[in-house]
């Protein structure tokens, strides 16, 4: 007996029928779900929303949310901006699952990670991390729910999906994740709320998009929406830069909105990693980067506790930081990216799952932020860890080890 198991098939998503499901519902939870969705039967949303439940029906009574389990998405495959890191936090939260006394279930497809030992969960499905397959995998394990923001961006982006076919997703809502994964709709809220951040603008014809580099001034940076470390972000110089790095966002962006933001030179990046229960924050870690704004938080050289910053900034910062977690409802692991020039702190964006300096931070300060966060993702009581920074006597450094250094 083995909990190591293979639901592969040589297939393409969504190529089985969302009707395949409908015969399995009984009337009652027809009803059910019809008062609910103001739908019909035929419709795709009740479909999309039926299947998740369908297999289900047969069963007398649910088991409690531990006996039924959670599922944690793990990091996929090691690529650029997605390491060990990422498997650190899987590994961490599963580990939590299981003192807390829940059944923990990982889905994962990479074997050089530690997730997917066969004896780190109770349950271990090697496959990829795709909607079909997570829904498949979901539908037979009926957990009490599934965890998307310890792996990377791989698992986030299958928050809504996941969510519009009927999972259940621990932590932040996916209606949330999508406004902070989404430019467009998170520098909305920034201005709404009054947070500084660069000058930016929505991209909506190359035209325009020159039309605002030269307004607000060379450099300029492009940034795609639901990326992965920054993909397909360039940060163009001139029209001719803009126009090449526009097409590269844009087959990398996809549906998604590509918004172009003035590049502030010469700024301090400043990395906040924190972990919030319903809103509040819980723990959080500032640290500094060395280089100026401009490299990618994970391959950046971050020292923590911050050294050179102005008091004031560490305020702007907490605050900034506070409002955020407030206004997207946060529950588990996030991360803020700010930059700060003299004592002017705008936001450059916000993560809304566990990011490469997590296991650095958790290190450092001694306490697990990924423990916390699965707890407060699971309902327990998450309390927050007492941390000074005046009794820490060390500074810690991240630094990046590339084959070529």
């Amino acid at each position: 007996q083995t909990n190591y198991l293979y639901m592969t098939y040589s297939g393409f998503a969504d190529d089985v029928s969302a009707g395949h499901h409908d015969g399995d519902l009984s009337p009652s939870y027809r009803s059910s779900l019809l008062n609910k969705t103001s739908s019909n039967l035929d419709s795709p949303t009740f479909l999309r929303r039926a299947r998740a439940l369908s297999t289900n029906q047969g069963r007398e009574v649910l088991k409690t949310a531990k006996e039924r389990g959670v599922i944690v998405l793990g990091c996929g495959a090691y690529c650029i901006g997605s390491s060990v890191e990422f498997d650190w936090c899987a590994v961490s939260c599963i580990r939590q699952l299981r003192r807390d006394g829940f059944k923990s279930i990982i889905i994962n497809y990479n074997p050089e990670t530690v997730s997917t030992d066969y004896d780190e969960s109770d349950r271990l499905y090697f496959e990829e991390l795709s909607l079909e397959r997570v829904m498949d995998i979901y539908e037979r394990e009926n957990p009490s729910g599934i965890i998307v923001s310890v792996g990377g961006q791989i698992p986030n982006n299958l928050a809504s999906s996941l969510h519009d076919s009927g999972a259940n997703i621990l932590g932040t809502d996916a209606c949330d994740i999508e406004r902070a994964e989404d430019r467009q709709q998170f520098s909305k809220m920034l201005d709404n709320m009054s947070i500084m951040q660069p000058q930016w603008s929505v991209l909506s014809s190359k035209e325009e998009a020159v039309e605002f580099s030269n307004k607000v001034g060379f450099p300029v940076l492009v940034r795609p929406s639901f990326v992965l470390s920054g993909a397909a972000m360039r940060v163009a110089g001139d029209e001719t830069q803009l126009t090449n790095f526009l097409d590269i966002a844009a087959d990398v962006s996809g549906d998604k909105p590509v918004v172009v933001t003035k590049f502030i030179e010469d700024a301090k990046e400043i990395e906040f990693d924190g972990v919030a229960n319903k809103g509040e924050i819980l723990n959080y870690a500032i640290g500094e980067h060395l280089e100026n704004a401009g490299v990618h938080s994970g391959d950046a050289t971050v020292v923590l506790p911050a050294q050179k910053l102005y008091v004031k900034t560490i305020k702007q910062v907490k605050r900034y930081a506070a409002l955020i977690a407030k206004a997207l409802r946060i529950t588990g692991p996030f991360n803020i990216q700010f930059m700060a020039k003299g004592n002017e702190v705008q936001v450059i964006e916000c993560n809304l799952r566990a990011s490469r300096t997590f296991p650095f931070v958790s290190k450092t300060l001694n306490h697990n932020f990924i423990s916390l966060a699965t707890q407060a993702m699971t309902g327990l009581d998450a309390k927050p860890f007492k941390i000074s920074l005046l009794d820490i006597d060390y500074v810690c450094v991240k630094a990046p080890m590339f084959s070529f250094t």
